[in-house]
């Protein structure tokens, strides 16, 4: 039998993201309207960025915790976070987790890794761009990485924050990512990870001037192709 996938959401339109694409990928590996089971439990958003502005890490971990063993009660063999950021507090829980986790950098980085990139950049919010969740998953890999410039980073977060984590998609700002990834390449880099659950909103990789790492659908995916190993 598949495997039952737990979501640990944050922001609901990433999460709803990563939920459709799980399901909907599904059916061309186990027939039309099919899919493993899946649910989802997430804290509302404003306590999440009460411990993140604060840097109160542990408090993130502690609602992650919490979503954790809400999923692991209803069934959850496995979970997921379709939320870059806070995969910051990961390290700080993963132990007291009764269930075992997918990391979305390092899945991404494995991504990266297998098309042949050596340097990417990462969009993202700033504390994303700036921390360490995607260093410490390139490292082991070799992969280099590359953020926005100071400037670009703080309206990158204002965008996430003001428009995409409440759904709304902006001409002007998708002009704008895409000026940031002309300069990424500019800079050296074959590819850009959208390191925002909300960027593959906003971003059209057919247009964009680089290409992208989508780290929503890329989770999703592998949480499908883990929740179908062995059945």
């Amino acid at each position: 039998m598949a495997r039952h996938i737990g979501i640990v959401a944050c922001s609901a339109e990433g999460a709803a993201l990563c939920y459709r694409t799980f399901c909907t990928e599904a059916a061309a590996r186990m027939g039309s309207h099919n899919h493993p089971e899946v649910s989802l439990h997430t804290h509302p958003l404003a306590r999440y960025m009460a411990g993140i502005d604060a840097g109160d890490w542990a408090a993130v971990a502690e609602l992650m915790l919490d979503s954790a063993r809400r999923l692991a009660s209803i069934g959850a063999d496995l979970l997921v976070s379709p939320d870059n950021t806070i995969h910051q507090a990961l390290p700080l829980l993963e132990r007291r987790s009764p269930r075992p986790w997918l990391h979305i950098a390092r899945e991404v980085v494995d991504v990266a890794r297998e098309a042949g990139y050596t340097r990417v950049g990462v969009l993202g919010t700033r504390v994303l761009m700036e921390g360490p969740v995607y260093r410490d998953a390139a490292a082991p890999a070799g992969l280099a990485l590359e953020i926005p410039r100071e400037a670009d980073r703080a309206r990158i977060n204002r965008i996430i924050f003001d428009e995409l984590v409440y759904g709304r998609i902006r001409d002007e700002s998708r002009a704008y990512f895409h000026l940031v990834l002309a300069d990424l390449g500019s800079r050296g880099c074959q590819a850009a990870i959208l390191g925002c659950t909300e960027i593959p909103l906003l971003v059209d990789p057919a247009a964009a001037p680089l290409p992208t790492l989508d780290s929503t659908r890329l989770l999703a995916r592998a949480a499908l192709r883990e929740a179908l190993r062995g059945s």
